[in-house]
């Protein structure tokens, strides 16, 4: 393997040639950085050649700090992601459902990471298992989409009925929204993880971002 790219800021040591390696590049976790920190390192993410820097889990001071650096960033508030540089066109369509409107904030990071992926997104919310009816009405878009993220709280079902709808591979992401004995996400996680319905892949509590990357990759290699 040729020699990897690694800019060394004392306090991070970003991987450059990452999206050459992997097809998705570094991205910044903001959360437990300072907003200097962050700005440091999309800085050198762009002067290592990228095209596109981006960061998640963007707080309100750090989203101030990008835009002073950069004023033409583009700042997601609901995803809680910055974004420094040229967004690429969209190919392809992944369809992100959400269980419920109070799943939105994660389904947003999810829908912002493949934006920066390159992939399209369809988003389509509040269509949990307490109303079945309303994932049924979307059967059409499931069926069309290359792959189907479902973002769930609270008993975490929806991934399990709509695995049992179509042959798209569905991502699941448990979320921390529920009362008490949801745990703040651990019901949905174990509920996602025995899904009945073969054909879902289940990632962390709240992490949009890595749902965001395993349904671009399924996107891209479905175009390909």
């Amino acid at each position: 393997m040729d020699t990897q790219r690694t800019a060394d800021l004392g306090f991070a040591r970003l991987d450059l040639d990452r999206a050459e390696r992997t097809g998705t590049p570094e991205v910044v976790y903001a959360a437990g950085k300072t907003p200097a920190q962050t700005v440091g390192c999309l800085a050198a993410l762009l002067d290592g050649g990228a095209g596109l820097a981006w960061a998640t889990r963007v707080d309100d001071d750090t989203a101030a700090a990008v835009r002073e650096r950069w004023p033409d960033a583009v700042v997601d508030a609901e995803a809680r992601c910055a974004f420094v540089g040229e967004l690429p066109s969209p190919v392809g369509d992944v369809l992100v459902l959400t269980a419920g409107t109070s799943d939105g904030r994660v389904a947003a990071e999810v829908a912002a990471t493949l934006a920066a992926s390159g992939v399209g997104c369809t988003r389509v919310d509040d269509v949990g298992v307490a109303g079945v009816h309303r994932v049924l009405a979307v059967a059409p878009r499931i069926a069309a989409a290359d792959a189907v993220v479902v973002v769930a709280g609270m008993d975490g079902a929806l991934p399990s009925v709509v695995a049992g709808l179509t042959d798209r591979l569905v991502v699941a992401v448990p979320t921390s929204v529920g009362y008490g004995a949801a745990f703040e996400g651990l019901a949905a996680l174990l509920t996602m993880l025995t899904a009945c319905a073969p054909g879902v892949l289940v990632v962390n509590i709240d992490n949009g971002f890595g749902a965001g990357v395993a349904a671009a990759r399924i996107s891209r290699s479905a175009q390909r």
